[in-house]
């Protein structure tokens, strides 16, 4: 019986070659059209698509306005000098403010600009709201009348995209929003305004805060809200009445959030570490009471392993051996100082009591 040949050992080295090189350059054009198919800008919209935010544009990752692909929001009018522009009505006397914001340590400036016009527009806004028979008034009625005001939303979205084009990591854009409110100016207004016989403090409108660049608390707390849930964050506010305090919640794993909730606490008043709600002001001391959580939007939340949450931590137990001690060691001083220098932190003496 004839033996059968063997097929030289060479030709299997080539097969196999051959077999991986087709494997390979089929491996490579699969997560070449992959990436092509999901790559994303910073709102989520596709490449080379509209985003449902008029008039943006999402070209290689970037939201630029395109009002002659994508079209105008009904309360804009197309540019007739540059048809991929949509103008207000309220855009006039614009001037330009630069806002400051952290991130890992960076410190950056965002310029946008404000109008004037807008400006005076929502300063003349009813401060409040009449409710039928029967009708209880609630803190989020009257929240929501400032926040969902629609001239003002509509020039405050192009700061929202400023930031979607800075990070398309959800997370940074949510670091960089409450970094820029945060390094605002605290700050009350000298007006008042008129309610039946009596007259009541000003609260600012949030185009108002902007444009003013300082805010207390609420006010710095709704325009704060206003752009994490255009962010797409879950968000609420996070009211204290005991302390007359208000923060934001922003969307977060329930074992960080107040109080068993689904909100992590965030100050808006000064530079501060999302969850870190232990701060000592000059008021009042520590916030003690139980808060009212007033939901806004549901949406995305932070992940569950965000360095935030255990960052806050660490400056947490600086601050109780600084209240038990009455001093840190060298090991804690550097702890904060790195900590500091991460989220633009002041010093113990400037921010808390001990």
């Amino acid at each position: 019986m004839k033996k059968k040949e063997e097929i030289p050992w060479k030709i299997h080295l080539i097969i196999g070659i051959l077999i991986f090189l087709v494997l390979s350059l089929l491996i490579l054009n699969y997560f070449f059209f992959f990436k092509k198919t999901i790559t994303t800008c910073g709102d989520g919209t596709l490449y080379e698509e509209c985003s449902f935010r008029k008039p943006y544009f999402c070209s290689d990752g970037i939201l630029l306005k395109k009002a002659s692909i994508c079209g105008c929001p009904e309360i804009l009018t197309i540019n007739k000098v540059n048809e991929d522009e949509c103008v207000s009505k309220y855009e006039g006397e614009s001037k330009q403010i630069n806002l400051k914001y952290v991130l890992r340590g960076e410190e950056y400036i965002m310029n946008i600009l404000v109008y004037k016009k807008l400006y005076d527009y929502v300063s003349k806004l009813s401060r409040s709201i009449d409710y039928s028979a029967g009708e209880e008034p609630s803190l989020l009625d009257f929240k929501l009348m400032k926040i969902d005001e629609i001239q003002q939303r509509q020039l405050l979205l192009p700061f929202v995209t400023k930031i979607q084009n800075i990070a398309s990591n959800k997370e940074d854009q949510a670091r960089i929003a409450i970094s820029i409110i945060q390094n605002i100016p605290f700050g009350s207004s000298n007006k008042t305004f008129k309610f039946g016989n009596s007259e009541m403090e000003y609260s600012r409108y949030p185009y108002e805060v902007l444009y003013d660049m300082e805010g207390i608390c609420g006010e710095k707390t709704e325009l704060l809200i206003f752009l994490l849930r255009e962010l797409g964050y879950g968000t609420a506010f996070i009211h204290y009445q005991s302390e007359n305090h208000e923060a934001v919640g922003i969307k977060c794993p329930i074992k960080y959030g107040v109080d068993n909730t689904e909100y992590c606490f965030v100050e808006t008043t000064g530079p501060s570490i999302i969850t870190d709600d232990e701060t000592e002001y000059s008021e009042f001391g520590k916030l003690s009471s139980v808060p009212e959580i007033v939901e806004v939007s549901n949406g995305i939340s932070l992940g569950n392993k965000i360095y935030e949450y255990k960052d806050a931590e660490k400056l947490m137990s600086i601050r109780e051996a600084m209240q038990k001690y009455g001093r840190i060691n060298m090991f804690q001083y550097y702890r904060f100082n790195k900590l500091k220098e991460k989220y633009g932190l002041e010093d113990f003496s400037d921010s808390y009591v001990f």
